[in-house]
Parts: C-alpha cells; structure tokens; sequence
C-alpha cells in the first residue's frame, strides 16, 4: 500500500506496546490566554487533552508533563530564545500566569514534570532515560504545538526507541495548515498519529488483559 499523498512512499504502521506513558507537552496557560504573545486559540484541544490524562490516570500508567523555563533574560535558551522573543513568557519568575499548566492539565502528586529550554522534550533533558528506566516502548503524545514542540518530540520519540501515538485531538497548533501538515509527515515518517477515541481504547484494554 502506498501513501496518496506521498506517491511510492510505502505506508506502514506501528504496532503500540504493551507499556505506554503519556506526556504532555508544554500545555500551560500561556497558549490559552487571549493577552499572551503565545495564545493559540487551543481551547478544545485542551478539552481533549483533558480526557486523554483521565484516561492515562485511570489505566495507571505513567505520566510525564513538560514545561519551558528559561533563566532571566534567556541565557540558557540560546538561539531558539533569541529566534523568538515571545518566550521571554518563560522565564523564572516572570509570568507565573503565564507559565502555570492549563486548568485540568495540572499535574498530579507523583506526576514527573521535566523543564526544557528547546523545542523537543528530549533535548537536554532526562526523558529518555525515565522512560527507559520506568519500562516504556510507547509513548502517547499529547500538548502544544504539533508543528513545533509536539512534532520535535515525536521524531525525537522516534529516534530513542519509543513507538510515538500522536493524538491528533489533544495535539494543538496556532493555526490549521501547520497543524494538519505536519500530523501528516508525522504519520509518513515517524509516528502513529490516532484519534482519542482510538487512544482511550488503546488504554482501557490495557486494563483487560
């Protein structure tokens, strides 16, 4: 079978393990406040996502959140906070508004959260080796923005070893063009991208075996 979009590119898919984690990237106040350099209109996504974290909690597997934090005046954020000064929102101590997780994305009591300064949660960070520690083949990506961080994670998921499940409702983007763009390729190169109604039954039947 051949990609339609992609003519010649072969299409195959990813078998889900049987130990999944979910991390949710980035999902904080600063791409859901109308007055922030970084709002992105993701209100539903955050919805979604919602759900997607009842779902994760109630089937027991791990959850990871991450966060941007960036030292006073971003010297720790290089290049990628010189590019794009509106995540000066991040850092310490600034915009805690801002820079507090979405309403029903706070993370829970046991609840790893890692802090980054760049675009994929891998980079620089200590992800990789929780995961590989805690067991997980699979990772459920949910957060903000499928054309940057959530994409940047998922080859990166791709990359170390994990199967990526990009959960196309709980994945955001500032804009629809990007957001659908970019769910494509992932899906022709790197990762699995499925429903949340597919990923909510991908994790109760976790439970049933």
């Amino acid at each position: 079978m051949t990609n339609p979009g992609q003519p010649g590119l072969p299409e195959h898919h990813l078998r889900p393990g049987r130990r999944p984690a979910l991390l949710v990237v980035d999902f904080v106040r600063a791409y859901l406040t109308q007055s922030s350099p970084l709002y992105a209109g993701v209100e539903a996504t955050r919805a979604s996502c919602v759900k997607l974290l009842g779902a994760a909690r109630k089937a027991r597997i791990p959850v990871i959140h991450t966060n941007v934090v960036y030292e006073r005046g971003g010297k720790d954020g290089g290049v990628f906070f010189r590019k794009l000064p509106a995540l000066a929102c991040f850092e310490r101590g600034l915009h805690p508004e801002l820079a507090a997780f979405g309403e029903g994305l706070e993370p829970a009591e046991g609840e790893t959260v890692i802090s980054k300064q760049y675009a994929s949660a891998f980079f620089g960070t200590s992800l990789a080796s929780t995961l590989t520690a805690l067991g997980v083949d699979t990772v459920l990506i949910a957060g903000v923005s499928t054309s940057g961080c959530v994409r940047a994670t998922a080859v990166d998921a791709c990359q170390h070893g994990f199967i990526p499940l990009v959960v196309r409702d709980a994945v955001g983007d500032r804009h629809p063009a990007p957001h659908e763009a970019n769910l494509y390729d992932l899906q022709a190169k790197y990762a699995e991208v499925i429903s949340l109604e597919a990923a909510e039954r991908y994790l109760a039947g976790l439970t049933q075996n």
